[in-house]
């Protein structure tokens, strides 16, 4: 009989109230049909009340729910601009990976078609150890110092949930890649901000700067990790040597993990060097490293990731993996393995894919940038990645924002933008703390990695509204 009463409990639906009923009339044959029926809608009322208050969130991801992307993607659907907001090229991906993929899906092999190895497809990790050992002067193992993962947001998942835990603290740079903070709160920590700010009137993104003080003063026994983002989005600063000399004496000193995002990693423009933190002394063994297909050869919808470290902490990487996602799609795999296995053979060439991507941008770049200038705008040029962040306080009193009603300027401005002027952009202030919007809302960004086409159309739009011949 009891555990009949639990299952009937259990059941507990408008259309199953009888099982809540039945019980009650079995014990209780004196009971009345009006008493019986109060006591069925209150004891369905107190297990709806249970029942909705076990469909409540974990507490882990409260005030997470919001996402920049999700809105702009709504906003660019419900209004059709040219769109130089997401971050994704609008022209082919080289034939390379392209043709390998097709080539993977119409493969005889049967096991093309099937789970590989969770970690890594073995010729993917194999071609990038053999690519990261060059470019970080060491020997690494495919097996023990590399993890593929669902992009760069899997890789870099991977490594908060595998090594930040509650009570940790994590130093994050702004401006930063949206993701960073959800991450690590869903993991119990608190993120600490620290911001690059422009030095004077900036033109480059080498003119945003952190304050080596202010930096410090971040750092204490509870610091976990520090999360760098260099080429930084939206900024498109390369860190120099100096830069990075800074960060990681303090890493060093409070023995602090540092995770790199590096996904913009061969997007460096002429005159400017990319290094790795990770080849710092005393940072290899407490650098992991983020890459990514996407970014590496254009196939952002591919969402394919990696993180290189030392084994000590690649191997907790791992632990999340196989008990999140298990193991990424065998031709995606494959085929970027290709692509890398040819590249490696022209690293050095011209004609690399590595090489060609940037002069191609470069031109685009200055172009976007002439073209912000002339519309009234102070764009800061990126010397890597492909964004570019403009002040466009000179262009407010030209718009009418009566209408929006988001509290920073930034986000007002681009939905005006969208729905007047048929410009898709981002605000800036999605890549700061809550604390630091008010000082950024006056920027946005905008993406250059798009066609020609593409970029006439925005410059027609800017020109009209600036009144520009």
């Amino acid at each position: 009989m009891t555990s009949w009463i639990r299952a009937a409990t259990f059941l507990a639906s408008p259309s199953r109230l009888w099982c809540q009923r039945r019980p009650s009339s079995l014990l209780s044959s004196s009971s009345s049909s009006s008493s019986s029926s109060s006591s069925s809608s209150s004891s369905f009322s107190t297990l709806q009340g249970v029942t909705m208050s076990r469909h409540t969130n974990a507490q882990r991801i409260d005030g997470l729910d919001k996402n920049v992307w999700v809105e702009f993607v709504k906003l660019a659907r419900d209004y059709p601009s040219v769109n130089l907001g997401q971050g994704f090229p609008d022209f082919a991906a080289p034939e390379s990976v392209t043709r390998a993929l097709a080539e993977c899906a119409l493969s005889p092999e049967p096991l093309m078609q099937q789970y590989t190895r969770s970690f890594g497809h073995p010729a993917l990790v194999r071609a990038l150890s053999t690519l990261y050992s060059g470019v970080h002067g060491r020997e690494l193992d495919p097996e023990s110092n590399l993890l593929v993962s669902v992009g760069g947001y899997g890789a870099l998942f991977c490594c908060v949930q595998a090594l930040v835990q509650h009570g940790d603290e994590v130093v994050i740079i702004e401006p930063f890649f949206d993701c960073y903070e959800p991450m690590v709160r869903m993991a119990g920590a608190t993120p600490v901000f620290v911001a690059l700010r422009p030095r004077g009137q900036a033109t480059s993104s080498a003119d945003w700067c952190l304050d080596p003080h202010e930096l410090a003063s971040k750092f204490n026994s509870r610091t976990k990790a520090l999360i760098l983002n260099t080429p930084n989005n939206p900024l498109g600063k390369v860190y120099t040597r100096e830069e990075l000399q800074v960060i990681a004496d303090l890493c060093v000193h409070h023995d602090v993990l540092c995770i790199s995002d590096e996904v913009y990693e061969w997007l460096v423009y002429s005159g400017h060097t990319h290094t790795r933190i990770a080849t710092l002394p005393g940072m290899w063994e407490r650098t992991l490293t983020v890459g990514s297909a996407g970014k590496t050869f254009s196939v952002t919808g591919w969402k394919l990731g990696w993180t290189v470290g030392p084994d000590h902490l690649v191997k907790h990487l791992q632990t999340v993996h196989q008990n999140c996602i298990y193991t990424c799609p065998t031709p995606t795999q494959e085929a970027v393995a290709q692509g890398l296995q040819q590249e490696l053979l022209r690293l050095d060439s011209s004609a690399c894919y590595f090489r060609w991507l940037p002069r191609l941008l470069q031109a685009k770049r200055d172009r976007l940038a002439s073209v912000l200038s002339r519309a009234g705008m102070r764009p800061t040029l990126p010397h890597g990645g492909y964004f570019m962040v403009a002040d466009f306080s000179g262009l407010v009193p030209s718009m009418d924002l009566s209408e929006e009603k988001d509290p920073h300027l930034d986000y007002r401005v681009v939905k005006w933008m969208a729905k007047h002027k048929k410009l898709a952009t981002i605000p800036m202030t999605a890549f700061y703390s809550e604390g630091s919007k008010k000082e950024f809302e006056h920027y946005i960004r905008f993406c250059f990695i798009k066609e020609d086409s593409t970029l006439d159309a925005a410059e027609k739009i800017l020109n009209e509204w600036a009144n520009v011949d």
